[in-house]
């Protein structure tokens, strides 16, 4: 089920993109990033941008990328594996600039800074365009509402730079298709469920308008923190007593692992006596899949899979 979820077509060779010849322009955080033609060296410097770049088979023409948060899923592992790879987090000024690229994509504005890759402002005055994730708008009102038509809105932004419309509109065909099968059959129907993002002191949990949440609506769970603002919160673990989901979503990362989150809950005492620890109803959701973008789709079905199988009294 998961294996075949917005899975990239069949790349096609760079000279054969739609809409490769005069200038394209797309409104991105407040600014407006204009291409001549498709670029041919990209750099993405957040794992969610090299998926996307992935997904719409850019990477012949990825001069390099940076900063995984958890393992590129196998379906894009050979085509991650043909690009260099500059940094284990952000590549230094220098050595991203020894990339050559002609333009840069990143999902966080952290990217774009003077200790980074510089402001974009600076990096066009070099001749390098750039984009941002919508969803990573240093100016929050530049932010849109996390909806599945905005992780489509970023998906097609690129894709319209790069030249490849027509894989764009496939991946979201495929997606909407999945959606509406995961709300026909509604797994999470008449369950509450804790997404637990990362930290044991304060734990930091999916609230009620990020990627959590739409993931959560998909498959027709009920968040217990869908009543929080954002897309994510640190709550108290009293609160999560009071709440006793019935099953938690955990985000495994590279920084904050699955496991020891789950060690945690199940070694605390008063944790430990949770409805969804005690049943070990855990959904382990790699971080990469919790976040509005092109793998969130499948975050949502990995969740109607774990899920399936969790019902009251059973």
């Amino acid at each position: 089920m998961l294996g075949g979820c917005a899975g990239a077509p069949a790349p096609v060779a760079s000279g054969g993109a739609t809409g490769s010849a005069g200038l394209v322009s797309v409104d991105n955080c407040g600014t407006t990033v204009t291409v001549g033609a498709p670029p041919a060296r990209l750099v993405t410097l957040n794992q969610g941008a090299t998926e996307v770049a992935l997904a719409l088979g850019l990477q012949s023409r990825m001069a390099g990328s940076a900063y995984l948060d958890d393992s590129v899923p196998e379906k894009w592992k050979a085509a991650y594996d043909s690009v260099p790879v500059l940094s284990a987090k952000y590549p230094t000024k220098e050595k991203l600039l020894a990339a050559r690229p002609d333009f840069l994509y990143a999902s966080y504005a952290s990217a774009f800074t003077g200790k980074v890759a510089g402001t974009r402002e600076e990096l066009l005055g070099q001749g390098i365009p750039s984009y941002l994730s919508p969803f990573g708008c240093s100016d929050k009102n530049q932010v849109p509402p996390p909806t599945w038509q905005a992780v489509w809105g970023e998906l097609n932004d690129v894709a319209k730079v790069f030249g490849v419309t027509e894989r764009a509109a496939a991946i979201q065909q495929q997606q909407e298709q999945q959606l509406a099968q995961f709300k026909a059959t509604a797994e999470g129907k008449d369950l509450k469920v804790l997404w637990f993002d990362s930290d044991t002191k304060t734990p930091f949990v999916g609230a009620g308008h990020g990627g959590p949440q739409l993931v959560l609506d998909a498959v027709g769970a009920r968040n217990v923190f869908a009543d929080l603002p954002g897309g994510w919160q640190n709550v108290s673990w009293e609160k999560v007593v009071a709440a006793d989901p019935d099953a938690i979503v955990v985000a495994d990362a590279g920084w904050d692992t699955a496991q020891s989150k789950i060690d945690y809950l199940e070694n605390d005492p008063v944790l430990s006596k949770l409805t969804a620890v005690q049943r070990k109803a855990f959904v382990v959701v790699p971080f990469s899949e919790s976040t509005p973008g092109v793998l969130l789709a499948d975050g949502a079905a990995r969740v109607s899979a774990g899920l399936s199988r969790l019902h009251p009294g059973s």
